[in-house]
This record gives structure tokens, sequence and C-alpha cells, in this order.
């Protein structure tokens, strides 16, 4: 009898809607009515996911064939580790070397709103609530520690030997069998009285069975485990070793050779570029812009064994280009611009003018 433990493993990447820790400045006098910000560089974390199978023999192994009729018996205890796949999320952290200001003159009341990193989320608009990327949900592992010496009888116990013990074991569980078809069949001397009680008393016999059973065919256990690590995408990278992972030791470091190497490889997809005008003219940048990115692409590849374990395509700041808005635009009298930025990436997810009354 193989008792797994089971956990609720989603391996897909999930996406899940989370509101910005919005923070909203305007132009006043104590600041000089300027309004400085950071535009963010774009990061991933990468999630790994394990899982360590623990087999244990039973103590009547050696007798399974003998009184169950089964060779599908654990004879010795083991642990094996399985890396079972990983994820990559983005995430927008600061740019420290990317930081501006929007200078404004007395009565103008445009607004922008940033976050906690000082990043900036809006112009002129509330930012919307941000589609995020988040991990695959790993749920707590079902233990179901079984006490088989609650299902050992008195008449096991003072057996004696080891091989008696076994044969009483075996007689048990046919007993607790018989019982159940008596049950099933309506043929028990004590029938239960309703239908909750004929489920409370089936149950216990299953747990029984299945108590004395692992005596003779072991337990098999299954649990997960996660870890995480960061890496900021840059140019072309092939086989950066991340991690290691050993089937015995699970993971460790990238350093370890105890473990085998897990490979990440990014590749360039696309680079941000200068917009052009209508004559194919590269646009120049207006004096004292509102600076944003134009994100490039890469495409970032897990490697464990030769076989992809993950891989995600995903914009990148870092690889992009800074450009910028007419500052007039959000000062207009009539129809102020408002802007809405992507906060992972820095670039413009939404752009237009608002009427005002």
């Amino acid at each position: 009898m193989k008792l797994r433990i089971i956990s609720t493993l989603v391996m897909g990447i999930a996406l899940t809607v989370a509101a910005q820790d919005a923070i909203q400045l305007q132009p006043e006098k104590f600041n000089d009515y300027a309004l400085n910000y950071y535009l963010p560089k774009t990061t991933t974390e990468i999630e790994f996911v394990a899982s360590k199978t623990t087999r244990k023999a039973g103590q009547y192994y050696q007798y399974a064939r003998k009184y169950l009729g089964t060779t599908d018996v654990i004879t010795e205890n083991s642990e094996t580790w399985t890396l079972e796949g990983a994820t990559i999320a983005t995430r927008g952290v600061v740019n420290t070397d990317a930081r501006y200001q929007l200078t404004f003159k007395a009565g103008q009341t445009p607004y922008i709103y940033i976050n906690e990193d000082q990043c900036i989320l809006s112009i002129n608009a509330a930012p919307e609530t941000a589609i995020i990327d988040t991990f695959p949900t790993v749920a707590p592992d079902i233990i179901n520690d079984i006490d088989v010496t609650k299902a050992l009888s008195e008449e096991i116990l003072m057996s004696g030997s080891l091989a008696k013990m076994a044969e009483m074991a075996a007689k048990q569980i046919y007993r607790i069998r018989e019982s159940r078809m008596d049950i099933l069949t309506g043929e028990a001397d004590n029938m239960p009285a309703d239908g909750e009680s004929m489920r409370i008393i089936m149950q216990q016999l299953d747990q029984q069975e299945q108590a004395l059973t692992a005596l003779f065919t072991g337990t098999t256990s299954v649990q997960y485990f996660t870890k995480r690590i960061q890496y900021t995408p840059q140019e072309d990278v092939n086989n950066l070793v991340v991690i290691r992972f050993s089937e015995h030791l699970g993971f460790v470091d990238a350093n370890d050779l105890c473990g085998a190497p897990v490979y990440l490889t990014t590749s360039v997809t696309e680079r941000g570029e200068y917009p052009i005008d209508n004559k194919g003219v590269v646009k120049k940048v207006p004096k004292g812009a509102v600076a944003y990115n134009i994100p490039g692409k890469a495409k970032i590849t897990l490697k464990f064994h030769n076989k992809a374990i993950a891989e995600k395509e995903l914009s990148v700041a870092q690889l992009g280009v800074v450009f910028g808005l007419d500052p007039a635009l959000l000062t207009h009298k009539k129809e102020p611009t408002y802007v809405v930025f992507n906060p992972t990436t820095g670039g413009i997810v939404q752009i237009g003018v608002t009427a005002k009354q």
C-alpha cells in the first residue's frame, strides 16, 4: 500500500490583480514647483519547485508475497528529489541612475503618482490597478501520519516472532475486508443504524486496512519545496548557471558541484528604439521632457539536463531607450494630457486628454 502525500501544485504562471501603493505629488511652493521621480528597470524573480519523495519499507515487507500475494513493495528506505519546474515573474525596481524632475510654474496644477520607490506611475490620472505576475500556488502538504500501532491487536503484539506477527496482521486485514463486504451486502450481524453511521464505520475500516497493509508494502510520501532567485536581464547571456539541483540533496548553491546545473539563457529579441516622424527622421527629445522608457524585449529560457523547464518573453526597460513627452501637454488649459505608465517597464500604457469643465 502506498500512502501518497498530495499537494495541489499549479505549474503554470498565474495573473492576479494588485493595487499599487501610490503616492500623489503636486507642485507646491515648498517643493519649488518641482516634482522628482525615477524610472524603473525590469528584473525577474524565478521560482523553482521541487518534490522530495520519501519511501519507507514496512516491517513485514519480506512476507508481502506470502500473505498478501503482492511483490509491489518497498524494501528499503530512501529519499529522492525531483525538480518539477520553474516559473518566471517580472518586477519593476527603481533605477537609481534614471532620476528626473518636472518643473512647473506657480498656479499650474498637474499631479503625478509615484510608488514607494519613487518610480512614476501616472500623470494627471490615478494609476490603474495593475496586472502583475504571480507564482503558482503550492498548497500545504496533506500529511497523513498513520499510527500503525493503533491498528495492531493485542493478539498480534503478543505473537512473539516477526513471522508470526506478519501472519496475524494479514489475517486481520482479511477480517477487515470480510467485515466491509458483510456491511455492503447487508449480511453483518450489527448493521449501521443510518447512512452516516455506515460512512464512519467504512472509513474506520479503510484506515485500519491501509495501516496494516502499509506494514507489508511500505509508504511513499511526497512534499513540495520552493526556492526563489532574482535575475536582472541585460544583454545576451548563454548558459549561465543560476542554481544547482541534486536528486539526493535538493537545491544547492550555484557553485556546489554536488548538484547538476540549471542553465539560464537570455536572448534579446527586440530593442527599444526612438520614435520617428512621418518623414522617417528620428524625433528629438523635447526640452524638459517627461521621461519614459521605450522598452525592448528578451526571451529567458531555463534548462535542466538539456530540457527546457521554463521559457518566457518579456519587456525589459534596460534593453530600450529613454524618450520624453513635451511637458507643455500636461498643463494645457483646456485639454491637459494624462499618462499611465507600466510599473514594470516604465513604458506608456495609456495616454489621452482630459477636457476641463
